[in-house]
């Protein structure tokens, strides 16, 4: 009787093994978790076809790192008075950045038609910039800013990744310090802010 309890007990825990083994490594039936396709950047330019002049300027760069000075970036946001303006402030290196680029992806191109987007790449260097522009482009330029020169003007916070506001009027109207999580969070900031 003892045999054929310890032959039953060694029969339970193989079986115990096995249902473990076969979950652990996914061999049972599973449904594939979804995924999102690669972002395509000149199907996002498609889409914006028909911005108003100013926007169409910026989407002619899209994923450009452009050389820029104080100046230069202000003359940028003069051009975009009468719409209202999201500036992106952010580094190669910040992973809260890269976290929150897919949110700019998509809402630059749900949005870009009447809102202006513009990337500032700060206390970066061009090449890490480029590299990491090529993992994540967007349908907009990004005006390089190494040492924070243009970051202070625009009242900028020194961390990353920092996201202002501009109404129509060129003025700014909300400073956001950290990552965007959601489509949701930055739709609604855009509605809120950015009129």
């Amino acid at each position: 009787m003892r045999t054929v309890l310890i032959a039953l007990g060694a029969l339970a825990l193989v079986a115990v093994l096995v249902v473990g083994l076969t979950q652990a490594t996914g061999t049972g039936d599973e449904t594939p978790a979804p995924t999102r396709a690669p972002y395509d950047l000149q199907a996002a330019l498609r889409e914006l076809e028909g911005a108003p002049p100013p926007l169409a300027a910026l989407h002619e760069n899209a994923n450009e790192l452009i050389e820029a000075t104080p100046a230069s970036f202000e003359r940028q946001m003069a051009a975009l008075e009468g719409h209202p303006v999201v500036v992106n402030k952010w580094a190669s290196w910040c992973g809260p950045c890269r976290a929150e680029f897919p949110v700019f992806q998509r809402l630059a191109v749900e949005r870009g038609r009447e809102v202006a987007f513009i990337g500032l790449n700060s206390r970066d260097g061009t090449k890490p910039a480029s590299e990491f522009l090529a993992d994540y482009p967007v349908p907009y330029p990004s005006f390089e800013d190494p040492e924070e020169r243009i970051a202070r003007d625009i009242s900028a916070p020194a961390n990353y990744p920092i996201t202002i506001f501009y109404g129509a009027d060129g003025e700014p109207s909300f400073i956001k310090q950290g990552g965007y999580r959601s489509e949701a969070d930055l739709r609604a900031d855009i509605e809120r802010y950015a009129r």
